[in-house]
């Protein structure tokens, strides 16, 4: 029997990231845990071992932190067992942008996006090679809602799914699926971390109901899967409306409206 491939999954020690590693242990993967709390990841570990008999590595990483990064980026690109890459490593800032420290946002940026493409990179390179494997980028419907005020975070995250589209766009014919998940408010410890009043918020997903309509879209192989968004028609008619403007951008001059009267 065809063994499947391992999962390495970044912010691995709670929320998304931990119930992910719990799907997939169940379905008989062997798993890399990548996360800052070692210890909460043994923890977590310990019990899939026990639950699902898979095979379960521990690698502690500060994704912000260049040479912690480097390690990650390594076993990516040795292990050739490695056939899914998670990344859902992620935090958020609270307050108003005029207000948040350049040392937080520098921080944020790293995390949220300079891991994620430079892991990205490093497994398409190896997956393209080999003709398969799977990339689930974690973005969120805040990248498209600049209305929320959350303008780095969404920024950061917009980014992952145009990342993730782009990635789509080149690989695909490569034989590499590329998923980007845009969740809502979802129940995590994100938002504790930031320091956010989530008292505003008058529901939030509970994270296995995120994860197993995520897992839906990643065996339908969807590019973009936004759990709680009802109607599909809608992302659809979003899609046709950006595709639209696109023979608009191919032309040489301005547009007449832009154009000084004569």
């Amino acid at each position: 029997m065809t063994k499947l491939p391992s999962v390495l999954i970044t912010g691995a020690s709670s929320g998304i990231g931990a119930t992910y590693a719990d799907r997939f242990a169940r379905r008989g993967h062997d798993l890399v845990l990548v996360a800052r709390d070692g210890a909460r990841m043994e923890a977590l570990a310990a019990r899939l071992r026990q639950d699902t008999g898979v095979a379960i590595d521990i690698l502690p990483a500060d994704l912000t932190q260049r040479e912690d990064l480097a390690r990650v980026e390594a076993r990516l690109r040795e292990d050739e067992t490695i056939g899914i890459l998670i990344n859902n490593a992620g935090a958020a800032l609270s307050g108003a942008f005029d207000e948040q420290s350049l040392d937080d946002i520098e921080r944020l940026v790293a995390l949220n996006t300079t891991a994620v493409v430079r892991l990205a990179n490093v497994a398409a390179s190896r997956f393209a090679k080999a003709g398969s494997g799977a990339i689930i980028n974690i973005a969120s419907v805040v990248g498209l809602v600049p209305e929320f005020g959350q303008t780095v975070y969404g920024a950061t995250k917009a980014f992952v799914t145009f990342l993730s589209q782009g990635m789509t766009h080149e690989l695909a014919p490569k034989g590499v699926y590329v998923q980007a998940v845009l969740p809502a408010a979802t129940a995590t410890e994100i938002w504790q971390r930031a320091g956010a009043d989530t008292s505003t918020l008058h529901t939030m997903m509970r994270v296995d109901e995120l994860v197993d309509a995520a897992l839906v879209g990643f065996d339908r192989r969807e590019t973009i899967t936004i759990p709680p968004l009802p109607d599909a028609a809608q992302w659809d008619s979003y899609q046709a409306a950006r595709q639209a403007m696109l023979p608009g951008f191919a032309n040489a001059r301005a547009a007449e409206r832009y154009r000084a009267a004569s």
